[in-house]
């Protein structure tokens, strides 16, 4: 498969068509009541992991994710599991540290959510963060599940800070599997939960040391749908390599860049702090490796074995966040 040809399964992809769609529910959002989304003066604009509300000497965070009914009717252990990880790693990637979780779940019966709770309450062990309430519904004719989480951060890491010059890096934990035919990277499930803590505990410590600009968790949008959030909320370009992007053994490139990895973050860094970045990383078994270069352009080159091909222009357009309606724009101090 050429680059271009890459760039073009990728556009027509489910990651990156759930992600477009983010712009016309933003839009509606803004065109709101006044003030729209910007009611509680939120430290970062809408686009980022979470919501951070300023309070005391920090900010408290919040974030929610919700389910793909079909894959709660596939896989219902480990999409509970999933709801209450991938909140985890939206409030890690903020430079938070995740309070609690609620969720809202829907269900024909009892027994049929019976699953999805028991895996809720294995990733909420797992990563020791506690399900303090919620709402239920077993009466309903179609499963659902959403999940939100509280964290609170001292020093935020954001979507919206990348700069001309930054490296962008990709840290990924390659100790897993793909849960077939899924493209879901399992490194979770299996692994002590001290070892899961510990190395989400990386990214507050690299906010709170100052030595990363913005950072974003890889989504289901898969590693360039993830940049490109990250890249337009911070209204630059780059240029990714893709023979850099690190990636299992064995696992064609197509597949891996539509992989939703359960540790994963791409992160903006400066040049000068690139190498003690990559080594925290290294140090906890984690490859972490420089895959481009953000510059001003607001186009997204990818090249690979001395192909290349443009992936996103937001010049011409949006990719999560809307062409007009600029009350989901402006100014920010980090991500939301």
């Amino acid at each position: 498969m050429s680059v271009g040809e890459l760039v073009e399964s990728l556009r027509a992809s489910r990651g990156f068509g759930h992600k477009t769609d983010i712009a016309g529910v933003l839009a509606s959002l803004g065109n709101g009541l006044p003030g729209g989304v910007r009611d509680l003066d939120q430290a970062v604009a809408i686009g980022d992991d979470c919501a951070a509300i300023p309070d005391q000497d920090g900010y408290l965070l919040f974030a929610i994710e919700g389910m793909v009914s079909d894959f709660i009717r596939a896989m219902p252990w480990f999409a509970g599991y999933s709801a209450v990880m991938v909140n985890v790693s939206d409030i890690y990637a903020m430079g938070g540290h995740p309070l609690a979780v609620v969720d809202a779940i829907w269900s024909d019966g009892v027994a049929q959510a019976s699953e999805v709770l028991k895996g809720m309450a294995a990733a909420a062990a797992a990563y020791g963060v506690p399900i303090v309430g919620g709402h239920s519904n077993a009466r309903s004719d179609n499963g659902q599940l959403a999940v939100a989480i509280l964290g609170r951060a001292r020093q935020l890491l954001s979507s919206f800070a990348a700069r001309p010059g930054d490296r962008l890096l990709m840290a990924v934990d390659l100790r897993g599997a793909f849960v077939e035919p899924y493209p879901y990277w399992n490194a979770a499930t299996q692994a002590p939960s001290a070892r899961l803590r510990a190395d989400l505990e990386l990214l507050p410590s690299l906010a709170t040391d100052g030595v990363c600009r913005a950072a974003k968790d890889i989504s289901m949008a898969g590693t360039l749908g993830t940049a490109l959030m990250l890249l337009e909320c911070s209204g630059v370009g780059a240029r990714i390599e893709l023979d850099h992007i690190p990636r299992p053994p064995g696992v064609a490139l197509a597949r891996w860049l539509t992989a939703f990895p359960s540790y994963g973050f791409l992160l903006a860094v400066r040049e000068e702090d690139v190498a003690g970045v990559t080594a925290r990383f290294r140090e906890r078994d984690i490859a972490c490796a420089g895959i481009g270069v953000i510059d001003d352009s607001r186009r997204v080159t990818v090249t690979g074995e001395g192909d290349s091909a443009l992936l996103w222009d937001f010049t011409r357009d949006a990719f999560i966040v809307p062409a007009v309606g600029g009350a989901v724009r402006g100014t920010v101090t980090t991500e939301t």
